[in-house]
């Protein structure tokens, strides 16, 4: 039985500076029916009284500001059986309305544990459900239903006026066969003709003189055993010298130069939105410390802050995190967060960033050695390209789950029957699949 079983009112710490979005959170916790057991600002407030609060959920509004804090609160972070919310502190105070609203039934969501997050009113909107089997077919007509329509048409036949205008000649009828309509059309030969004259026969062609060659009674079979004398045939006296082989010049072939640049073009990239620095959180976590394939995270933020996103993704992820620049390249067993500015290309070594104004291409990812995880909140656009990928011979996964906030794109490539997990389940198919051993080989 979970904690929420026995106490079905969550406790949740509120850990945010005095401003507008302090309060902005405060609310939608008022909200979310839940027992706020502390709120504090983490620039002051110690471990202890974080532990001693014991809350099962933590509500982070993050900034600059705090980073250091919440270095210093990471113990009491680190317990077992809490869970963390994070929210961009400057989204959080523009945030307002129905996008408020919004935000607040989502985060209810994820502190009550269920997956209710339609407005009031829509619960009870029915499904469209297709059930398989045929159409029902129409109702045929009844024969009774027609038979009195029937008499009375045969009755009024008589009375229907006939055309009075024309009437056939008497020696023309209708042929009744087949046969007596294609003689009727034949033309009428007369019964005597003249007698049609002979044409000449054209002169008889003379005989060509018989050719030798056309002329087989003189053939005869050779006769191998004659002592004919055979024409004469140059014989080689000289045998030409084998090459030598030199093995001094041998040389061992660069297969990475030989490699096509599609085998080191391969990626683990991993889409996300609203509700994803947790899920990405939990998957980064889960992952090992080794990985065959360069991982790149790319997650819109209102904000433009993906420094702090590399932070906050750096305290839980066994692999290096870093933020990628354009000319960089992408090196294996890193993760690189990715800006919205920022696409990838493949050259003869690899993937290189540049900079693209529309951001990561799915379709410039090597289809064979690439795999992509659609988190909470993923863009739709990206659905299209990446069942396409997938038909190229690429990994494609999506999350699902309680924590799953957005799961529009992830569901819809579930749906075409791509992988579906929980990100730590995730990570450990990635794991199997692209991690390192103990002496750097392949899983």
């Amino acid at each position: 039985m979970s904690v929420s079983d026995l106490d079905p009112v969550p406790a949740v710490a509120l850990l945010a500076r005095p401003g507008a979005a302090r309060e902005r959170l405060r609310e939608a916790l008022a909200h979310a029916d839940v027992q706020i057991v502390l709120e504090d600002d983490p620039m002051t407030l110690e471990p202890q009284a974080l532990h001693d609060a014991r809350p099962q959920f933590v509500v982070i509004a993050l900034e600059a500001a705090i980073e250091d804090a919440l270095e210093r609160l990471e113990p009491a972070l680190s317990a077992p059986g809490l869970t963390l919310v994070f929210d961009e502190a400057e989204l959080a105070a523009r945030r307002d309305g129905w996008e408020a609203q919004r935000w607040g039934r989502h985060l209810a969501a994820k502190l009550h544990g269920h997956q209710q997050v339609l407005p009031p009113g829509a619960e009870d909107e029915p499904a469209l459900q297709l059930e398989p089997g045929l159409p029902s077919t129409p109702p045929v007509p009844k024969e009774t239903a027609l038979q009195t329509h029937l008499e009375q048409a045969r009755s009024w036949a008589d009375d229907v006026p006939a055309d009075g205008l024309y009437s056939p000649p008497a020696h023309l009828h209708e042929p009744v066969a087949l046969e007596q309509a294609l003689a009727a059309l034949q033309p009428v030969l007369p019964e005597t003709s003249a007698p049609v004259q002979a044409a000449p026969e054209p002169p008889p062609v003379p005989a060509a003189a018989p050719s030798v060659f056309t002329d087989h009674t003189a053939w005869s079979l050779v006769d191998e055993g004659s002592d004919a004398p055979a024409a004469p045939q140059a014989a080689a006296t000289t045998t030409a010298a084998e090459p030598a082989f030199d093995t001094a010049h041998l040389s061992l072939v660069d297969l990475d130069a030989a490699a096509p640049a599609g085998s080191r073009a391969g990626a683990l990239l991993v889409l996300a939105g609203i509700g994803g620095p947790d899920a990405l959180r939990r998957l980064l976590a889960a992952l090992p410390s080794g990985l065959a394939v360069p991982v790149l995270v790319h997650m819109r933020l209102d904000g433009g802050r993906y420094g702090n996103l590399v932070k906050q993704m750096a305290r839980v992820s066994p692999l290096p995190v870093q933020l990628a620049e354009a000319g960089q390249r992408a090196t294996a067993g890193g993760v690189h967060v990715l800006a919205d500015d920022i696409g990838v290309h493949a050259a003869a070594d690899g993937l290189y960033f540049q900079s693209e104004a529309q951001g990561i291409s799915i379709a410039a990812l090597s289809a064979e050695h690439s795999a992509l995880v659609l988190l909470s909140g993923a863009d739709l656009a990206h659905v299209g390209p990446a069942l396409d990928l997938a038909a190229a011979g690429a990994w494609v996964a999506g999350q699902v789950g309680e924590g799953c906030y957005d799961p529009a794109a992830a569901t819809a490539v579930v749906a075409a029957g791509m992988v579906a997990g929980e990100p730590q389940e995730l990570a450990q198919v990635i794991a199997a699949r692209w991690g390192l051993d103990d002496d750097g080989d392949a899983a």
